[in-house]
């Protein structure tokens, strides 16, 4: 399908409109039975006294006449909805009641993601999501077939880097270096030894056992049981099916993530565009030297780099995203005085500031170090409450650009003070000789 180019401009070609895979309206049809099922939730009183009320015969009309809407209203919503690649921008056009134009500049792509949920990939199709700098929603296409998302998605990435159409369409996608694979096994035994795999477990059977003792009532029982064990899944089996086969590789277009046992996501961490990058060591790991990395990406949902590795391993990923970067190894611990603030735990609180990193580490039983890099941040402030101003104490707070803040707690209240003007220093120098975030300049 062609179309006139919208702004009418002469001597432009004609935008070629392409339309989804033909299986995509057999998943928009679930679209009206979605929203009679949520009316059935919201009130099941209700609900339960329409059924009442309803005879077999007229409950095969009802299904008679709701299939054929789903159906058409599956089949109409994929029809008017089309997408193109032009010179500029990726068009996409949506709506059967209410049209809505998405114009996606191809500078501003950021990361295109590939993931196939288990029914996609039976049918052999694939959903893109698109990741726009300075949005904190993604534009998506679903569903497309396999081949096509893999062709559309190193097209835009090309084109993203500043190919011409003609040579993005030729240079297909840029080959990866795989850097970390994770064995089941391996992940396995780090959710075996997770204490929130145990504490959530044990709480699902210890919390309706109580119940049960002190109500003898089955519904409450079973009210209170259910979310728990939907906790304790989500934390042990739920994990090890989100995070099997867990891949990273490295390409020019950055770091790409390969996971997924029921449903295969092919993401992207965006180059330049990490904010943070914390080491979180569980207490029950340390023997093993094993690590978890997580991150904060602006404008991103990617949260995890490495569910879990050894140490080493991983500090060599995290070199790939913080080109320059090395892992403070003791960071500064708060005076003693400061467990006149916080007992115990005051010990946890460490900070380091590196000639890359502004860096804090807190935590006795699950350590977090967080790092982040001095162009990174956005502002530093420094905070002291009347308690802490008695004890001469003081925190300072990094703001970085995914909305996220890292906090130096519990800090002297002299150092706090160098540190908040040192800091500043620091990411004004920082952001001068920062590289810029571009695709494929490897």
């Amino acid at each position: 399908m062609t179309s006139p180019d919208p702004d009418g401009i002469p001597g432009h070609p004609p935008v070629t409109e392409r339309r989804l895979h033909p299986v995509t309206p057999f998943r928009r049809a679930w679209a009206p039975v979605a929203v009679l099922a949520g009316w059935a939730v919201h009130d099941p009183n209700g609900t339960q006294e329409q059924l009442a009320r309803l005879t077999t015969t007229m409950l095969l009309l009802g299904l008679a006449v709701l299939i054929p809407v789903a159906g058409l209203y599956g089949f109409l919503s994929w029809w008017f909805t089309h997408f193109a690649v032009t010179d500029a921008e990726l068009r996409i056009r949506t709506g059967l009641l209410f049209r809505r134009t998405a114009h996606i500049r191809l500078e501003r792509i950021q990361a295109v993601d590939v993931s196939r949920p288990l029914l996609a990939r039976v049918a052999g199709v694939a959903k893109l999501r698109i990741d726009v700098v300075g949005t904190d929603s993604k534009d998506e296409l679903a569903f497309l077939g396999e081949e096509e998302a893999r062709a559309l998605r190193a097209e835009l990435l090309a084109r993203a880097a500043g190919f011409t159409p003609e040579t993005a369409r030729e240079v297909g996608e840029a080959p990866a270096h795989q850097l970390l694979h994770v064995p089941p096994r391996e992940l396995v035994r780090a959710l075996l030894l997770t204490g929130a795999t145990w504490g959530s477990l044990c709480a699902a059977l210890v919390v309706p056992t109580v119940l049960w003792a002190v109500t003898h009532n089955l519904w409450t029982v079973l009210v209170s049981a259910v979310p728990l064990l939907g906790a304790a899944g989500a934390s042990s089996a739920g994990r090890f099916v989100s995070e099997f086969d867990w891949t990273v590789g490295e390409s020019p277009d950055g770091l790409r993530i390969d996971r997924g046992l029921l449903d295969r996501a092919h993401e992207t961490v965006p180059p330049g565009r990490v904010q943070t990058v914390r080491i979180v060591e569980p207490l029950l790991w340390r023997r093993l030297g094993w690590v978890r990395v997580e991150l904060d990406v602006a404008g991103s949902a990617n949260s995890v780099l490495i569910p879990v590795a050894p140490r080493p391993l991983a500090e060599s990923v995290i070199a790939r995203v913080l080109p320059g970067v090395e892992v403070p190894r003791e960071p500064a611990c708060s005076p003693r005085r400061a467990r006149w603030c916080l007992p115990v735990w005051w010990r946890g609180h460490r900070v380091a500031v590196t000639g890359t990193v502004f860096a804090t580490r807190d935590g006795l039983l699950r350590r977090r170090l967080s790092l982040v890099p001095h162009a990174k941040v956005q502002s530093v402030r420094l905070t002291q409450g009347p308690w802490k101003r008695l004890w001469r104490l003081a925190d300072v707070h990094v703001d970085t650009g995914a909305g996220k803040t890292v906090t130096a707690r519990l800090r002297d209240a002299g150092e706090a003070a160098r540190l908040l003007d040192e800091q500043a220093d620091r990411s004004r120098t920082g952001r001068r000789d920062a590289h810029p975030d571009r695709w494929m300049t490897g």
